[in-house]
């Protein structure tokens, strides 16, 4: 006969803490978005919690449950911009690679926002070494992983030196477009510049 001190016990149910919140990725987006847009609008220096939050459509809670202040919102996303990076360009040949990166990579500088968000955020990065350590980060690290693959697939089909100098490299493929839409914030490119710059890159890039 089995009695109830023989029945096997079940092991005790696991409550969660009292008061332990789940952070809703659905609101998470939004206030990464709506951080952007207020950059864009109002820049970093008059930027607020408040005014992220009424753009988001959530109470300020919501932000600070997530990050304690606007510093640290805004380099977590800046530094998200790194693991992000732009599409990886797999035409089978460097100029192909090349004017491919260039289309995406000068739609993407002249969005309103990222027109707007890159100069402030450099113009705060000179009094904010945090800032500027999260900037430096996005900025390079993204465009140099994609750029990085491009010469190390021309070197592998044969069209670049094996000796190349792959900072060298980088510098002349990222910095022209960088310097026309960010630091003198030039208009849309000229008909024909992408093309022309293009060939002028994949050249240098030989003679390397």
């Amino acid at each position: 006969m089995t009695t109830k001190r023989d029945e096997p016990q079940q092991p005790p149910r696991r409550r969660a803490p009292a008061g332990a919140a789940v952070l809703r990725e659905d609101v998470t987006e939004a206030i990464r978005s709506a951080v952007f847009e207020e950059l864009a609008a109002v820049g970093y220096a008059r930027m607020s919690i408040e005014g992220i939050a009424r753009r988001a459509g959530v109470g300020k809670t919501a932000v600070y449950r997530r990050w304690r202040s606007k510093l640290h919102l805004v380099l977590d996303i800046v530094s998200a911009l790194a693991v992000q990076g732009l599409p990886a360009p797999d035409t089978g040949s460097l100029e192909g690679d090349l004017r491919l990166l260039y289309e995406v990579t000068s739609r993407a500088l002249r969005h309103p926002v990222a027109s707007q968000v890159i100069p402030d955020l450099q113009a705060e990065a000179a009094r904010n070494p945090d800032i500027a350590e999260a900037l430096q980060k996005a900025l390079r690290e993204g465009q140099d992983g994609v750029a990085t693959g491009i010469v190390t697939a021309a070197q592998r089909r044969g069209e670049l030196s094996a000796r190349l100098d792959h900072d060298l490299a980088l510098d002349l493929i990222s910095g022209p477009l960088y310097w026309r839409s960010v630091v003198i914030r030039a208009p849309k490119p000229p008909k024909g510049y992408l093309e022309t710059l293009t060939r002028a890159t994949a050249a240098a890039l030989r003679a390397l």
